[in-house]
């Protein structure tokens, strides 16, 4: 048991146990609640949520109707619940770090490349979440949803966008960083 707590503790994990705890919540998710892991979802629920109380003339559509209904979702438990188990995780590993200047803007690297302005990190991944969710709702998904659960029932569609996840991330490293890193 102490080396369980121990392990808990650590900064960092292994990926091979890290990616095992993700295999079976993956399995649990699908026994227990017949739902498979996915998070993209969830904000255009809760966005749906508040336009329906705002506007609900503009959300009373086909996409808002039956395709991602406003409410609270089991993606949307999903996210909360990433967010606590985040600060849980920081918690326990002595690495939470709220409401401490130093660490908003604290890398090294990203000082190197960008300067040491906290503004631009702000910016960069607002403008950074606006794509990745954008891009999401237009592939019907989000990371977790086809290359964690995709990949979990061998769908070759989630290998496909693995592959090109990890090509254009490759790519867009190389035209940030330009080899300097």
């Amino acid at each position: 048991m102490r080396f369980i707590l121990n392990y808990i503790r650590r900064d960092e994990w292994s990926p091979y146990v890290a990616g095992t705890l993700l295999g079976i919540v993956g399995i649990l998710s699908v026994a227990l609640s017949n739902t498979l892991l996915g998070a993209s979802g969830a904000f255009e629920n809760v966005v749906g949520m508040i336009g329906d109380a705002v506007a609900p003339k503009t959300f009373d559509n086909l996409y808002f109707n039956y395709i991602m209904p406003p409410g609270i979702t089991w993606g949307v438990v999903l996210v909360i619940g990433m967010f606590f188990g985040g600060m849980l995780g920081a918690a326990t590993s002595g690495t939470l770090q709220w409401g401490k200047k130093e660490s908003v803007n604290s890398d090294a690297q990203w000082k190197s490349i960008f300067g040491p302005q906290t503004w631009k990190r702000w910016v960069l991944a607002f403008v950074g979440a606006i794509i990745l969710e954008y891009a999401a709702g237009i592939a019907g998904g989000c990371t977790s949803g086809l290359a964690i659960s995709g990949g979990m029932l061998l769908a070759p569609s989630a290998y496909l966008f693995i592959a090109g996840m990890f090509l254009s991330g490759i790519v867009t490293a190389m035209v940030i960083y330009r080899r300097r890193y």
